[in-house]
């Protein structure tokens, strides 16, 4: 994972452009004027599940303020597989990162891996849903919360940056 490169905080992230599920293209600029949670995101990984769970309840509280982004970047899960998960989560948007470039461009190396992005583009927060670990299966701090709400409230998230925790992306070189 050395080889991927890590986006620096308070620049302005790349853009790119991803299919959905219905081979519909979006771009990250299409969503700008809107914080954007990018989400590196598995079908598989009992992580991302939980991820997905806790951040479709807080967009219900953030509205049209916050739009979610999930990417499946995972080279070993079938677009079935990931469509039946994505139906199952109930998620509304799903983009494919089928060779990985995203999740490379951007450093992702888990799943969840999560960027936070302000309405003007800039890399505001990454890293980790919250601090659970091995030892602490009871979340004391959701990061995401905690960027999202000090991005609406005009101010830098702190911590700007977390260490990620959940499954490993799988790439083609692996």
């Amino acid at each position: 994972m050395e080889n991927h490169p890590r986006l620096e905080n308070g620049h302005k992230t790349p853009d790119f452009t991803l299919t959905d599920l219905n081979n519909i293209p979006h771009s990250l600029a299409d969503y700008m004027g809107q914080i954007v949670i990018l989400n590196f995101w598995s079908a598989e990984c009992p992580w991302s599940t939980r991820a997905d769970e806790i951040i479709l309840e807080y967009l219900q509280k953030w509205g049209e303020a916050v739009h979610y982004l999930p990417i499946a970047a995972n080279m070993n899960e079938s677009r079935e597989f990931i469509t039946n998960e994505a139906e199952t989560r109930k998620l509304l948007l799903l983009l494919l990162d089928e060779d990985h470039q995203v999740a490379d461009l951007y450093g992702g190396t888990t799943t969840p891996h999560i960027f936070v992005i302000d309405a003007e583009g800039i890399l505001r927060y990454q890293g980790a849903l919250d601090d659970v670990t091995f030892r602490q299966i009871t979340p004391t701090f959701n990061y995401l919360e905690l960027a999202v709400e000090a991005i609406l409230s005009g101010l830098q998230p702190d911590p700007a940056r977390t260490d990620t925790y959940g499954c490993t992306i799988v790439r083609a070189s692996q």
